[in-house]
């Protein structure tokens, strides 16, 4: 028997968590790496069925789909028995080439996608040998001890071991949507649904309040969860709106192409031309010029394209989102961690009317206290201030044993707090054991301030630390070197004035608090007052020069922080990002009249001392008036916002779980410059795509054109049917393919955003299609009736067209490496394109000289002055183009997007 089926069965919420324990086998300080291995390999990965991978033989067979080239490969075998084996063969090996080229495109971006799935799957926070560490949520395995905060899913049923005010959604799994109050003593009886199990946490639900420890009993298909829905781990792989457009122009294509190739095969016919011959070739021009594969193009392209957005640190959830990304107009950042580098440091203390600075930086606990200038011992109010903020703090620093650097286990703005009590010898494991931990009211975005309650020798003690003005209303004492006195309105007013002043120079204020002698019920009212702590966040060297390209790429910067208002505007002033616009406070926002935000949203750069809520407000009044909005967030209670917003981008590091799934983007190092840099290869991905399919319509329209020209005006068809598909092959395959990955334009950043509504089909896209397939067709035709009535054989006539319409091509491939600039700026920047472009004469030189592919291919040897004719015509399209460029960059066939 499974042992995770006996887990399961066995009853854990009526047991003690001490027993627990013991059935599982571990202690409280978590599994070792070795026992964690080995149940790993017992159990199994922590993961639901695994959606049915698609196979390389199904990706391969797929191709054959196409009916055109089905009823291809009939009609070359009928001719085989016909006499026309050598023709025959060939047109069945060139199909099979491009159901070749197809099958590697799609298995790419089938690899593509499967690797993102890997990167987006969910982590959980566990203990393991006494250390906390984020591991892949399939590494969980039974006995792990679960770490459990506000925002993150839960990856396996556990049993609570701890709960601080834990409560959790389990809508998912009851549909009951207020979430569950969680404790940790065992059950006296059974209860009748999974709701009620109170003391056990389930997989695929929510953490949405407080704070815990659980256990895992169960992992994967063993869990509640399990059994009836799985947790989301992969990236969503629905059509874009791209996708769409393209099916639908496709089929409109489709249905013109086929249109005219049955014009050209029943004139064909009605001139008395053989019917296999006109048939094959028909199908084979349609092989060539029906664009089936667009959509699919898109989609290789979209997916190597997250692919090298993740080397910017940027992780797409989602495809279609890429394509909004290069309409983003307004970027709502969180301050801290995302502009700034989240190592928050105190630098300066204000106690009993003294000024106290703290030399150090970062996370390392080395330092010294300095009054006016002196090294001093902290004693008194200063020692008193520092305890009271690591007993009001969850976080901790420990030493990364790989590297030896100081780090942060918690929030970075209790780590600064905890930091500075360690400079002053306060140590938090001996403080916590000495006054243990009986109660705590947590910190939210909406209150600002966190309360802790501590069974000290003689009795209860609250420690409340938060933002100055609700601390501040809260305390009818202060504490001093003679002890506690009554606080004053004229002290109220002094220490309002020094926390402003302190956040005018950008430093983070915090107010510390204590009361003695508290319970839960009044362990925020009458409180002494400690003292102002003020820290910094240094700011990301990257963020400014990030802040100038967004600028530069008409892109709207907004800082949203939950700092004081004085705080926000130095930091946005230093950023660049504070120019002419306003600072408003989340205050302000409950007061203003909706109309009237709405009109006023564009002059606000800076949002200071707001909730979750407002974030929801600010991105709904952005997009009243037309915005495309990235809005980043990090907590539970970001999701409303992150889910409302174009581009809902998350936090890799700090965030919550709940956010993470709600976002569109998830940022892997928590950066602004990385939105910032997405942006930029959104762009650059929707610009490739462009280039593509210019170049590929273009080309379709200048084969079917020519085709068309001559069976008009009644002369022999210029290619054959194995001709027209090597064309389709040369040059809707490497070139083609190269395109797709064209370096980005130098002014890509300059540009205003594109409308979420234009397409690609612009006016001077479809402008510059039209010219160089229209210039092709005249071209190729041209030269064929020249060539006939030069007295050159139609064998060499058809062999200078074939060269000819192929050499076209490749120089409209550098044309289209940009539909506004010159391609002589930088002609050869695309290494992929000259490669392919080198191949392919290389291929093409062997199909016009070598004498045994002279009757597969129906070629002929073309003389040095053939050459020179052929490569001069060929090379007109690069004019033509550039001069149609002009006329587009001057607004002649439309506004440029």
């Amino acid at each position: 028997m499974n042992p995770s089926n006996q887990n399961t069965r066995l009853p854990w919420h009526r047991l003690s968590p001490e027993e627990v324990l013991a059935r599982l086998r571990v202690d409280e300080n978590g599994l070792s790496p070795a026992e964690c291995a080995e149940r790993l390999r017992h159990y199994g990965p922590n993961e639901l069925q695994a959606a049915r991978r698609v196979s390389a033989l199904a990706l391969l067979l797929e191709q054959f789909k196409n009916v055109l080239i089905l009823i291809l490969l009939v009609a070359s075998l009928l001719s085989i028995f016909l006499g026309h084996g050598v023709e025959a063969i060939a047109i069945a090996v060139i199909v099979l080439f491009a159901v070749l080229l197809g099958f590697i495109q799609e298995y790419r971006a089938e690899r593509a996608i499967e690797a993102l799935r890997e990167m987006a799957a969910p982590t959980a926070r566990v203990l393991r040998a006494g250390d906390e560490m984020e591991i892949p949520a399939r590494n969980v395995v039974p006995g792990d001890i679960l770490l459990l905060r506000a925002g993150d899913r839960v990856p396996a049923d556990a049993r609570v071991l701890e709960a601080f005010n834990l409560q959790a959604d389990e809508s998912a799994l009851t549909g009951e949507s207020l979430p569950v109050a969680k404790q940790s003593a065992p059950l006296a009886a059974d209860p009748g649904s999974a709701g009620d199990f109170v003391n056990m946490v389930f997989a695929g639900s929510t953490i949405t309040y407080g704070r815990g420890r659980g256990v895992v009993v169960a992992t994967g298909m063993e869990t509640e969860f399990g059994k009836i829905a799985g947790m989301l781990t992969s990236i969503e792989t629905e059509k874009t709106p791209l996708q769409k457009q393209l099916d639908h122009i496709g089929h409109i294509l489709a249905r013109a192409a086929l249109a005219v190739v049955g014009a050209i095969l029943v004139l064909g016919l009605w001139r008395g031309q053989p019917f296999i011959e006109m048939f094959i070739f028909s199908i084979a021009l349609a092989v060539a010029v029906v664009p089936e594969a667009l959509p699919a193009v898109v989609t290789i392209s979209l997916a190597i394209g997250v692919q090298r957005m993740v080397k910017h640190n940027a992780l797409m959830r989602r495809l279609a989102a890429v394509e909004t990304l290069g309409c983003t107009s307004v970027i709502c950042s969180d301050k801290t961690g995302t502009l700034t580098q989240n190592a928050m440091t105190v630098c300066e203390i204000f106690v009993d009317s003294e000024r106290y600075t703290v030399s150090g930086v970062g996370y390392v606990p080395a330092g010294q206290f300095l009054h006016n200038g002196t090294p001093v011992e902290p004693s008194g109010p200063l020692h008193r201030l520092l305890e009271a903020a690591v007993f009001a703090s969850d976080a901790r620093v420990v030493r990364n044993a790989a590297n030896q650097r100081w780090e942060v286990k918690g929030d970075p703005t209790e780590g600064a707090l905890v930091v500075a009590a360690a400079k002053a010898g306060i140590d938090k494991a001996t403080l916590d054991a000495r006054a243990p931990r009986i109660y705590e009211i947590p910190f939210t975005a909406e209150r600002k301030h966190m309360t802790t309650l501590h069974q000290h020798a003689d009795g209860v003690v609250a420690y409340a630390k938060g933002a100055p003005e609700m601390i501040l209303p809260n305390c009818t004492h202060r504490l001093t070197t003679a002890g506690v006195q009554p606080l004053t309105q004229a002290d109220c007013t002094q220490l309002e004035a020094t926390a402003q002043e302190m956040a005018s120079r950008a430093l983070r204020v915090l107010a510390v608090a204590m009361r003695p002698n508290a319970s839960p019920e009044d362990a925020e009212r009458n409180l002494i007052f400690l003292g102002l702590a003020g820290m910094i966040d240094p700011l990301r060297p990257e963020a400014k020069p990030a802040i100038r390209t967004c600028e530069e790429a008409g892109i709207k910067p907004i800082m949203i922080t939950g700092d004081h208002p004085l705080t926000a505007r130095a930091i946005a002033q230093e950023l660049g990002l504070l120019k002419q616009g306003r600072v408003v406070t989340g205050a302000e926002l409950d007061t203003y009249d909706p109309v009237a935000f709405a009109e006023d949203v564009e002059s606000i750069e800076v949002y200071a001392r707001v909730s979750p809520a407002h974030k929801l407000q600010i991105v709904t009044a952005l997009q009243a008036r037309g915005h495309i909005v990235a809005m980043t967030g990090d907590g539970v209670n970001d999701a409303p916002a992150l889910k409302k917003a174009d581009i809902g981008v998350a936090m890799g590091i700090t965030g919550a779980d709940v956010s993470k799934e709600a976002a569109a983007m998830t940022l892997l190092d928590d950066n602004f410059a990385s939105i910032v840099a997405a942006i930029r290869e959104g762009r650059a991905i929707f610009d490739n795509i462009k280039k593509y399919l210019m170049y590929l319509l273009s080309s379709n329209v200048g084969e079917i054109g020519l085709m068309a020209g001559a069976t008009l005006l009644g002369v022999p068809l210029p290619l054959s049917a194995v001709q027209i598909l090597y064309v389709n092959l040369a040059t809707d395959g490497l070139p083609a393919l190269a395109l797709a990955f064209d370096p980005a334009d130098p002014g890509l950043m300059r540009r205003k955003p594109r409308h979420p509504k234009t397409g690609i089909f612009t006016q001077p896209v479809v402008s510059l299609m039209l010219v160089g397939g229209l210039w092709s067709m005249l071209i190729n035709l041209g030269l064929f009736l020249w060539a006939l009535n030069s007295g050159r054989s139609q064998q060499e006539a058809m062999t200078m067209t074939f060269v000819s319409l192929i050499l076209i091509q490749f120089f409209k491939a550098y044309n289209f490496r940009s539909d506004r600039e010159s391609a002589f700026r930088s002609p050869f920047a695309n290494k992929w394109l000259n490669l392919a472009i080198l191949w392919e004469v290389l291929l093409l030189m062997a199909i016009v000289y070598l004498p045994f592919l002279h009757g597969v291919f129906g070629t002929y040897a073309l003389p040095w002055w053939d050459w020179a004719i052929v490569a001069l015509l060929a090379a007109t399209v690069s004019p033509v183009l550039e001069l149609t460029k002009v006329l587009v960059r001057r607004g002649r066939f439309g506004e440029l997007t």
